[in-house]
Formats: C-alpha cells, structure tokens, sequence
C-alpha cells in the first residue's frame, strides 16, 4: 500500500491509506500550536483522512509542502517504507513518501492565499492547485485537472 494525496471528490484511492491531494515516520519538527497572524500556512497539518502530516514552510517568494509522517509508514507488501510507486519515472518511483515535497512553485495569489502546483502520489501526476489558511487550524487544498477539481481540509497538528 501506498501513501496517496488526492482530490477529496477523487474515488482513486487504495484501501487503508487516502491522504489526499488538490498530493503522498515520526514528526521531526515541533509545529505552531495556532495561525500566525497575516494567515501564513506555516506548520504541520494533518490531511483530512489523518493518515500523513505535512510541512508547510515559507521558501523562496512562496510555499513549500513536505510529508513528514505517515500513519502506516511500512508497506505490508514489502516490509519497506512506502515509496512512490505510481510515479512514471523509475528513477522518482522509489524514493520515499515521507520527506517527498508535494507543492511546487507555490506562490501568493491573494491574501491567505497560494496557488502553484501539488504532487499526486496516487497517480503520480501534478495537478494545479491552491492553498489557502480557511481560519486558525484550517487549511484548505484544492486541485484540479481539466475542468474537475476537488479538494479537502487540513487540520493544524499539534506536532
């Protein structure tokens, strides 16, 4: 099984592990507790489905978002770490999920916020997207791909 970031409206998931999208260990990195002021996404938040945490952090003039846990981190068909099996390049196909970076080239599109691009783990594809702070323990990802988009909650993690 695989760790996997998808469209909340999305039906492609394996069974166990839906993260989500827009998309894929222990915490190593205490998280703010409460929304900082101007709305900055900075911190760890839990995907809807509660199985990944992500790192969210300030870099370059935008975002970036980085898995740091996974519920079931150890694919039970292995004995492994999950890895990123879907992705159609076999030199990406197996590194890890956790530490894989799942936004690029967000940046700000509006106060609260950013738009760019977010990985899918479960078809190993990247979609467009947008992130935005929804109040002091929400984060809204959406995603869409030709005229359908999705998208979910996430909750601010304590750590």
């Amino acid at each position: 099984m695989q760790a996997r970031f998808l469209p909340e409206n999305s039906m492609a998931c394996r069974p166990g592990i839906t993260v989500i999208f827009a998309t894929l260990a222990a915490l190593f990195a205490a998280a703010p507790t409460k929304a900082q002021a101007g709305g900055t996404p900075d911190g760890i938040w839990l995907t809807q489905a509660g199985d990944a945490k992500v790192r969210v952090s300030k870099c370059g003039g935008g975002i970036c978002g980085v898995v740091v846990w996974l519920r079931d981190p150890i694919d039970p068909a292995t004995g492994k770490p999950q890895v990123d099996d879907k992705n159609l390049n076999p030199a990406l196909a197996r590194r890890p999920i956790i530490g894989l970076s799942l936004f690029s080239g967000m940046r700000p599109a509006g106060p609260n916020k950013w738009s760019g691009q977010i990985y899918n783990a479960d078809d190993g594809k990247t979609y467009a997207s947008s992130i935005s702070v929804a109040g002091p323990s929400t984060l809204k990802v959406e995603g869409c791909v030709g005229g359908f988009c999705g998208g979910e909650n996430w909750s601010r993690a304590s750590r």
